[in-house]
């Protein structure tokens, strides 16, 4: 099973594609990419093809095989429970907890309200105004933002990443809303410890090699 291949459905600009090529690449595993442009062609995602692979139309979808896998945070626990290599999650029950909760502040509570479809319906149906809905963005991943900076200042399991000093899934999440945080102007001043964690994930090569820019969909 160890030897089949991996094949990840990306969008180079995807938040949630970007956290599983981190963890790929932070368990060093050879994958290969296959682009969905989310707003080419009316969103390839729609595709007949690729919606018969994933029926919510969403990347990441990620093949192992005969396997196909869904959403991002299950496809990078699946990663860890499949292979070695360093460990997403700690070791420890109190750990894993902690990790999951930075993790899913991100890509429970900041993530969705952000997404592409759902800036596209603010605008399609709505017709909310752009100013409006980049307000809208700012705001939750403030909200967020402001949560996350408290909860990893005041505690002692904090280090040169959010658990410790190793990489975890809570960093695979951090980095990619960082991204996405610079793309919609929100000031990062009030967060110097998310932006500290991250300049030490970036600093790694699985951080560097799955950034948006080096993607081969990139524009």
């Amino acid at each position: 099973m160890h030897a089949e291949p991996l094949e990840l459905f990306s969008y180079w600009r995807s938040s949630a594609a970007y956290r599983v090529r981190i963890g790929l690449n932070l368990k060093d595993l050879p994958y290969a990419i296959t682009p969905v442009h989310l707003v080419r062609d009316g969103g390839q995602q729609h595709s007949e093809g690729y919606a018969a692979l994933n029926p919510q139309e969403l990347v990441p979808t990620l093949r192992h095989g005969e396997q196909v896998l869904h959403q991002s945070m299950a496809i990078l626990e699946y990663l860890d429970e499949v292979f070695g290599g360093p460990s997403l999650l700690p070791d420890d029950a109190a750990g894993r907890a902690r990790v999951r909760a930075l993790a899913q502040l991100v890509a429970c509570d900041i993530h969705p309200l952000n997404n592409l479809r759902v800036m596209q319906f603010f605008s399609d149906t709505w017709n909310v105004p752009q100013s409006e809905r980049e307000d809208w963005t700012r705001h939750w991943i403030q909200l967020g933002f402001e949560a996350m900076e408290r909860m990893l200042v005041e505690s002692v399991e904090t280090g040169r990443f959010c658990h410790g000093d190793s990489p975890t899934l809570a960093d695979c999440c951090l980095v990619p809303q960082l991204y996405n945080a610079r793309r919609f102007n929100v000031d990062l001043e009030p967060y110097p410890t998310l932006v500290r964690i991250e300049a030490a994930c970036l600093a790694l090569p699985a951080f560097e090699a799955a950034r948006p820019e080096n993607q081969p969909d990139a524009v």
